[in-house]
């Protein structure tokens, strides 16, 4: 069949690079897709806020399967006005996608469905919000609502810190997004991240991952869209995967279907493992960028299989995902001045010499200039990505690839993995 993916970032090259390998996909189209992503799909320009645009090309082009990449697009409704038209999608619908496009909306879910979250108080205007900063105290976590494309959370380890957060969201810093704030107990322990896909009825887990949010070396600096990530992420033992299914995705699904907005697509549950027990962060309603790198990396069974069967609403009797025992690990190369103001233009070279057996650069900003030049076009720019036995050998390979790729106005963190690498070595 033709599939179509939209999206432009790592994340749909990483999708991309293994739909193509499917053999679900006689041919594969990508909008906008970018440099990298034209290596394995026809990139065509579409607007994706364009639904009758979209569902013209699918009838057009014969598309048996759709994949809506970033979360703006789902939680605009796109998978509604395509599934209205009988064309399969991978993604949720618009009520569904409220899980990432409405932090309040979650949170209360997580209240009516007993799944252990944070302390909250949901904030319309400034003076709300400030009053709830007296209940948590600092540390807290200080969020806008809506989509704020991964810079609308702050935690705050001070009161002024989390005041400036709290003007910002309702001096219009984050536009629609910063219309309501919430405001969360600081919770204590180590992040992780866990997949499932889910037809509205049958969950099938999807690997675990760590991401790197802060700019910085150490997890210091302001959060971004993510530096870095390694998957498996051991810290995520069998139990405690049990006990988040249990606690966590499955009330999740049973409450959304209860209440007439069944979910569809990849759950991808942001957690915190505390003393006593995971707790749900956030949900985000397409895959994690740039975990999908790593999950890609190691998977080895068909991913176009596993997304058409969550479309169709077969997963019961789908293929389980397959997965290899080795990890995988990307390190993010951004734009000098990323988050704030990255850097445009910068050229890039030496990607052939730092993809090898077990390495792969996956593009997430980059395009081509007038004379053909590889070159950054937004504030993350490659995932150079690793498969290794180890967490140890995945982050040498990975940074030895970093080393060979010529992009002088480029920066990365060298320290992706650390917390793993210590317990390793500790191991060892």
């Amino acid at each position: 069949m033709n599939i179509l993916l939209l999206g432009s970032g790592g994340r749909e090259h990483a999708l991309a690079w293994k739909l193509a390998q499917s053999r679900h996909c006689a041919k594969l189209f990508a909008s906008p897709g970018n440099p990298g992503i034209a290596e394995c799909a026809d990139c065509v320009s579409l607007d994706a806020a364009n639904h009758e645009a979209v569902v013209a090309f699918c009838e057009e082009r014969r598309i048996g399967l759709v994949v809506i990449g970033p979360e703006a697009p789902l939680v605009d409704g796109l998978a509604d006005a395509l599934r209205g038209q009988g064309v399969a999608v991978f993604g949720p619908s618009k009520a569904a996608a409220q899980l990432e496009g409405s932090k309040g909306f979650t949170k209360d879910l997580c209240v009516r469905a007993g799944i252990p979250t944070a302390g909250y108080v949901r904030a319309t205007d400034e003076a709300t919000a400030m009053a709830a900063l007296d209940r948590f105290g600092a540390p807290v976590v200080v969020k806008a609502d809506g989509l704020a494309a991964g810079k609308g959370v702050t935690v705050a380890t001070t009161r002024e810190e989390a005041e400036d957060a709290v003007r910002d969201i309702f001096g219009g810093r984050f536009g629609d997004a910063g219309a309501e704030a919430v405001i969360e107990e600081f919770l204590e322990g180590e992040e992780a991240s866990f997949f499932a896909l889910t037809d509205g009825s049958t969950i099938v887990p999807f690997g675990t991952a760590q991401d790197h949010k802060r700019v910085g070396e150490g997890d210091s600096g302001p959060n971004t869209g993510g530096m870095g990530a390694y998957s498996p992420a051991p810290v995520l033992t069998p139990m405690i995967e049990g006990e988040v299914i249990e606690r966590i995705i499955a009330p999740t699904v049973r409450e959304m279907a209860d209440q007439g907005m069944p979910y569809s697509g990849v759950l991808y549950a942001g957690l915190m493992l505390t003393a006593t027990g995971p707790k749900l962060i956030e949900y985000n309603c397409r895959f994690g960028d740039p975990e999908c790198q790593v999950l890609m990396m190691r998977l080895e069974s068909d991913l176009g299989e596993h997304l058409l069967a969550c479309a169709e609403n077969r997963l019961a009797r789908g293929e389980h995902p397959r997965f290899s025992g080795d990890t995988a690990l990307t390190v993010v190369m951004a734009a000098e001045g990323y988050p704030a103001t990255p850097k445009k233009g910068g050229a890039i070279s030496g990607l052939a010499g730092a993809q090898t057996d077990g390495t792969k650069v996956f593009h997430a900003g980059t395009g081509l200039d007038a004379d053909g030049t590889l070159v950054a076009s937004g504030g993350r720019v490659l995932n150079v990505t690793a498969r290794g036995a180890s967490v140890t050998q995945a982050k040498a390979r990975a940074y030895g690839a970093v080393d060979r790729i010529g992009f002088p106005d480029g920066f990365c963190r060298r320290d992706i993995g650390w917390r793993e690498v210590e317990r390793e070595a500790s191991e060892s």
